[in-house]
């Protein structure tokens, strides 16, 4: 790098483009080219176009405590990323699910830093073995999302080394290519100027990665460059690239601090722009078995699942998640799912055809927050709203541009898009041809990022003058609240939907809008007690949409939706015989599922969602899973719950090393279902506990009549209750198999405010299912 000039070495340290750093050819510098995760590669345009595959959720993943699973399933990403041209996932998320509300929970593995720790290391490592590069996020403590740009994450050293930067320091071990900094600050810095958080990870653990800026994440020139930021994304640059001259001619940046980010960025560009090379594996078949492996199994009265073909000749399939499936969350991460997709309704319909009648009914609206919008181009081909782009407000002239868009939600980035103008005020207008279905009280919704209206054939039903500021955009596009009115149509009858959209320039822009019919609760809640009396046994399946986990917004509560809670009261009482799908990426307050027989936490469980329910549903597959967070009998169980800063921004993690489960276990408080708590479809016997030093040898035998999985699981008592190592064991009926465990050492040292320290030569340790069943105990040496 020392053949680079200081203007060469400062243009490294900022984006070229929305996604793409600076390359410098005649240094042999190549530009890095960089997307969205980690559910797979998001569109940098952020278009339902632009399909890809969809794994499942990070919650999922951890759920299954399959290491090589996980691993597996970042490498068929990385088979994306190279499809698609990208050399660096801005993925894993290795934030911790503190609180349940967390409105990104879904991307975070789980509660516990060692599995968080452990599953995002075997996802960098088999994203890497692609070519492809791991960047890590988002360091640290962006654990919620209520003003994630502005809130100061306050905890003490001790939990920000043993708990929120382990995870972080498990992925560095694993040869991660770069670090994704937070938005928010930490202990008063921000995460893009900590120089407290780089020295601990360039220096102690000796990573030689770049950190990266979150996407708009920065907030001057030298304290980013003194604080350890090595790229500032996206670009053009706002406070590095050239103004990193400036700063050490000044001398407010040492002349060697550029250079060692010019580096770190060189490296990384170098590194993953060169060769790389997909898996053979069926991506099919993988999402299935990775859907599958995270469903969590947590009651099974009566043993009625699985649903043997045969064994029932009437189910009722019920719920607004059989049809309506929720995949992912709303995030810039979003995957664009094939339209091929098989949902779970039409898998589990083909799984029982000719051994069973399969009935279904929604019960509740499965689009209650905001709705498709199901028209006809007025303009264009295909189906959807015609969409035309103007230069300036005036919609008189021509536009500048057109297409037809067949999705209720529109974003667009300066400099991504080009169709459009977004830098500065102009006007969209998006038009489609409606036809009901039937007779009654139709409801338009449309929300945008700035003034917005909507007619319906010329008659104005919604004028929202607002146009949001600048600053507030990112956060007003993600939470996606919307307006709404009513209109009547009859049935057949055929409407001109037109929404006006003008707004002032800003770095992204986005409208989303939709139509609801006239179908009531009542009648819907009706029909779905009717096809559940009549039924032999029902699959009743709740959960979320793609807008209940989001960016930008923390969750109020963890109650499913007040409509689901109903509709499992009243289908539970009409039939005893009801298995409940709970389709939700967090924690949740389960306190209704002793009124069904058997419940299955399946998480956001990626495109595989369909085929691995059905397989789950009739016996084919197990449910594999185990919790990776706890679900508590209240709110004020969580040790962490509140996300909502105080008046200076602060959010105390008064938790402290004491996060989720440890904290029920320190305050003697029983959960509802306990962290790493599950069950399969078979029976295993624990045959003997014993240790080898300073490893735990476990002899398991499956002692039932199919193959299944146990995950073996162990905890430590000193200085807290927590866990040090698992594994997950696979045995076909009558086999025995002794597995070995190695604790992980991280576990056994402790942070005295000036350096690590252990305890003692030798730990005791307790080994079972789950963190509240540990019927054996042993001694390690550490």
């Amino acid at each position: 790098m020392t053949a680079l000039t200081m203007a060469q070495q400062a243009s490294l340290t900022a984006g070229a483009a929305m996604w793409r750093s600076v390359a410098i050819p005649e240094a042999g510098v190549p530009s890095l080219h960089m997307s969205d995760g980690p559910m797979g590669i998001a569109s940098g345009r952020v278009d339902e176009r632009d399909v890809a595959r969809l794994s499942p959720c990070a919650t999922a993943l951890g759920a299954s405590f399959d290491v090589a699973l996980i691993a597996r399933v970042a490498a068929l990403v990385g088979g994306e990323a190279i499809r698609m041209g990208v050399d660096l996932v801005l993925a894993p998320n290795v934030n911790m699910a503190r609180s349940p509300l967390a409105g990104r929970a879904f991307e975070y593995f789980s509660e516990d830093p060692l599995l968080t720790g452990l599953a995002g290391a075997a996802w960098t490592r088999g994203l890497q073995s692609t070519g492809v590069g791991a960047c890590v996020k988002h360091l640290v403590c962006n654990d919620s999302e209520t003003d994630r740009d502005r809130m100061n994450a306050v905890v003490d050293e001790r939990a920000l080394r043993e708990v929120y930067l382990l995870p972080f320091e498990l992925c560095a071990g694993a040869g991660a290519g770069a670090m994704l900094t937070a938005y928010n600050r930490v202990n008063g810095d921000w995460c893009a100027e900590h120089g407290h958080i780089s020295t601990i990870v360039k220096q102690e653990w000796g990573f030689d990665g770049p950190f990266i800026s979150d996407w708009f994440g920065t907030h001057s020139t030298a304290g980013s460059l003194n604080g350890g930021l090595d790229l500032e994304m996206p670009g053009p640059a706002r406070f590095l690239g050239a103004k990193a001259v400036a700063a050490v001619e000044a001398g407010d940046v040492v002349a060697e601090r550029l250079t060692d980010a010019a580096e770190r960025v060189a490296r990384a560009a170098r590194r993953w722009s060169g060769p790389k090379s997909a898996p053979r594996e069926d991506a099919d078949a993988l999402l299935v078995e990775a859907a599958a492996a995270g469903m969590v199994l947590l009651r099974n009265e009566n043993d009625l699942l699985p649903i043997t073909p045969g064994r029932h000749r009437r189910i009722a399939v019920i719920g607004p998640n059989a049809a309506a499936p929720c995949y992912q969350g709303g995030t810039f991460a979003k995957i664009a799912l094939s339209p091929d997709a098989v949902r779970p309704l039409e898998a589990i319909m083909a799984r029982y055809a000719g051994v069973a009648e399969i009935v279904y009914e929604p019960g509740v609206d499965p689009q209650p927050r905001l709705p498709a919008m199901p028209v006809q181009p007025v303009r264009g081909e295909g189906q959807g709203m015609t969409v035309e782009y103007f230069a300036d407000g005036d919609l008189s002239g021509q536009p500048v541009g057109q297409e037809v868009r067949n999705t209720n939600s529109l974003v667009w980035f300066v400099g991504v898009h080009e169709q459009g103008v977004f830098d500065r005020p102009a006007a969209i207008r998006a038009s489609g041809w409606f036809t009901a279905t039937k007779d009654g009280a139709h409801r338009f919704y449309v929300g945008a990022t700035g003034a917005v209206t909507l007619t319906v054939d010329g008659q104005p039903l919604i004028d929202q003058p607002e146009r949001m500021a600048a600053s507030d955009v990112m956060g007003s596009l993600k939470r996606g609240d919307a307006e709404s009115a009513e209109m009547r149509l009859a049935a057949g009858q055929r409407v001109l939907v037109e929404v006006v959209f003008r707004y002032d320039g800003a770095r992204v822009h986005g409208l989303w809008y939709g139509v609801r019919g006239p179908d009531s609760a009542e009648a819907m809640l009706a029909r779905a007690v009717e096809a559940a009396a009549h039924a032999d046994a029902v699959i009743l399946m709740i959960g979320e949409t793609s807008d209940s986990s989001v960016e930008s917004k923390d969750r109020p509560d963890t109650a499913i939706a007040p409509e689901q809670r109903t509709l499992i009261d009243a289908v539970c009482s009409a039939n005893s015989n009801t298995a409940i799908i709970a389709n939700i990426g967090h924690a949740f307050d389960a306190t209704w599922s002793d009124k069904a027989a058997a419940l299955i936490s399946a998480w956001y469980p990626g495109e595989g969602f369909g085929p691995a329910l059905a397989a789950v549903l009739a016996g084919d597959a197990e449910p594999g899973g185990r919790l990776p967070v706890t679900l508590a009998r209240c709110e004020a169980d969580y040790p962490a719950l509140s996300l909502q800063p105080d008046g200076q921004g602060d959010l105390p993690y008064e938790d402290g090393v004491l996060i989720g489960y440890r904290g029920l276990q320190a305050r003697g408080t029983t959960p509802l279902y306990a962290f790493g708590a599950g069950r399969g479809y078979t029976r295993f016997e624990w045959l003997n506990v014993d240790a080898d030093g300073g490893d735990v040898l476990v002899t398991l035998r499956n002692g039932g009549d199919r193959v299944g999985s146990e995950v073996v699981q162990l905890y430590r008592h000193v200085p807290e209750f927590a866990l040090v190592g698992f594994a997950k064991v696979v045995l076909e009926p009558g086999r025995t198999r002794t597995v070995r465990i190695t604790p992980e050492p991280r576990l056994f040292r402790i942070w005295n405010g000036r350096d690590w320290e252990k305890p003692g030569q030798r730990a005791g340790l307790s080994v079972g299912r789950a963190s509240d069943d540990l019927p054996f105990t042993t001694e390690v040496t550490i």
